[in-house]
C-alpha cells in the first residue's frame, strides 16, 4: 500500500485548496479511499494527487469540468 494524504496534506502537495478538493468530491471528479471511524477525516491516496495533477493541466487547457470527468473516467476504465 503507497502512501496515505488527509486532505489537508493532498491541497499542500496539489496546490488545490482544500475547499476545491471537497467540490471535486462532491461533483465526482476524485473519490476519497475511506475515512478514519474515530474522526470522520478523509484518506486519500497516489491516485487521488495523479488525478488532482492532471484537473490542473486540463483547466489551464481551458477544458471544462465535464470534459474533465469525460479524461478520468475513460481513464479509470482502461
Amino acid at each position: 500500500m503507497g502512501k496515505i494524504y488527509l486532505i489537508k496534506d493532498l491541497a499542500g502537495l496539489s496546490g488545490h485548496s482544500i475547499h476545491t478538493i471537497k467540490y471535486y468530491l462532491k461533483i465526482g471528479l476524485i473519490k476519497e479511499i475511506g475515512r478514519s471511524p474515530e474522526t470522520n477525516f478523509r484518506y486519500f491516496d497516489s491516485t487521488n494527487l495523479d488525478a488532482l495533477n492532471k484537473i490542473r493541466t486540463l483547466r489551464k487547457k481551458n477544458k471544462s469540468l465535464a470534459e474533465i470527468k469525460e479524461v478520468l473516467d475513460s481513464v479509470q476504465t482502461v
